[in-house]
């Protein structure tokens, strides 16, 4: 346990910044305001690397650690993209999107006008897992898609966030929001089907706060997730699950469900998702997951009596990660090797890209990712 937290803590210091940054970056770019982006950026970095250094000398007697995070922290700012491309709505509806290794094209980065999705902010009743059990209010956001209808029922991809993020990490708070313009552009050419994206917050706890929460609380997310997330999701919004007060089945449609996320949240998705959730979800996405994934053998040892089928596991990683990349590749790149219920090419894929641990790398997998969703 004090070696997981350490290498947790760590981390934690390398991805503040990432959490906080990011949000204040996306409001920044709702307003138009370059200047600001750039001063927030140079701002947040000049202070998560002074707190690095303190916070490292008094725990561990020393700074050693800290310029490996002060690198770290440099790469993830060096390049900050603050441009909005409006879409072009005279092109023709031809659906050519494709697995990528670098760039999203800029055809399905772009900021729609034509469309009538929207991002709704919800808040649901949930429990103090992690402390005493008590009544607690969380809060997500979630992306409808255009032409979103109760005639319909949808999938549900439920996105997870970093140790230095909540709800909001993801930007999907107001048009600017990169997964949004990813999903109506996917939607807009004919690539996917319409599908409903939920990002919550990963801490199941009274205090989950992005600064001064306890990080052991994303661990115990899985009760929060069966109880409590998904039953609310299911019984507001138009789903393929046949919803009851009384209780339902939720495995019968797993294969309409998926999970996701970014370093902590690609975490949870490895050892809550498929660890413990392998019942609900059908498709797993882990975008740099961060170390206390469950390594390949442990988890091939807990589905080596799984009967629920594995639709697709997709992995994406910088290959110049040095926050996640060891703990990743120990998570999920043998697995094939390990597990028959993962067969690379079929259900599976282990990418490394050019990159950090940042949202350059973590946007390309979200664009990848929805294309494998749900097929």
């Amino acid at each position: 346990m004090k070696r997981q937290k350490l290498l947790v803590g760590i981390m934690a210091l390398q991805l503040l910044f990432t959490g906080c940054g990011q949000v204040s970056e996306n409001k920044a770019i709702e307003n138009g305001d370059d200047n600001m982006v750039k001063e927030t950026v140079q701002e947040n970095t000049e202070n998560q690397t002074n707190e690095t250094v303190e916070e490292n000398v008094a725990e561990n007697g020393s700074d050693e650690k800290t310029d490996g995070i002060a690198q770290a922290i440099e790469q993830e700012t060096s390049e900050v993209d603050t441009e909005v491309v409006e879409a072009d709505a005279s092109e023709e509806k031809v659906p050519t999107a494709e697995i990528s290794d670098s760039l999203i094209p800029v055809k399905y980065s772009s900021l729609r006008f034509d469309v009538d999705s929207k991002i709704e902010h919800i808040e649901y009743t949930s429990k103090d897992y992690f402390g005493d059990g008590s009544e607690i209010t969380k809060e997500a956001n979630v992306y409808l898609p255009a032409g979103y209808s109760e005639d319909k029922k949808y999938n549900v991809l439920y996105l997870m966030h970093g140790i230095g993020g909540d709800e909001a990490e993801w930007g999907m708070t107001g048009s600017s929001s990169k997964v949004k313009m990813i999903m109506d552009n996917l939607t807009y050419y004919g690539d996917i089907e319409p599908f409903i994206v939920v990002t919550p917050n990963g801490r199941s706890a009274a205090n989950h706060a992005k600064e001064g929460s306890d990080y052991n609380s994303f661990y115990c997310f899985g009760q929060e997730l069966r109880n409590d997330l998904i039953p609310y999701i299911e019984s507001h919004y138009s789903t393929y699950a046949e919803y009851s007060n009384e209780g339902y089945d939720m495995s019968a449609t797993r294969e309409h469900r998926a999970m996701a996320g970014l370093s902590m949240g690609g975490m949870q998705t490895i050892n809550i998702g498929i660890g413990e959730c392998v019942d609900l979800f059908g498709y797993y996405g882990a975008f740099s997951a961060a170390p206390t994934s469950n390594p390949a053998a442990k988890t091939a040892e807990i589905l080596k009596d799984n009967e629920y089928p594995i639709y697709y596991f997709y992995n994406v990683c910088g290959k110049s990660d040095n926050v996640a990349l060891a703990a990743h590749s120990a998570a999920a790149k043998t697995l094939p090797d390990v597990c028959d219920q993962f067969v690379d090419g079929k259900n599976y894929m282990w990418q490394e890209v050019p990159g950090v641990h940042d949202f350059k790398v973590w946007y390309l997998g979200f664009y990848n990712f929805a294309q494998l969703l749900f097929k």
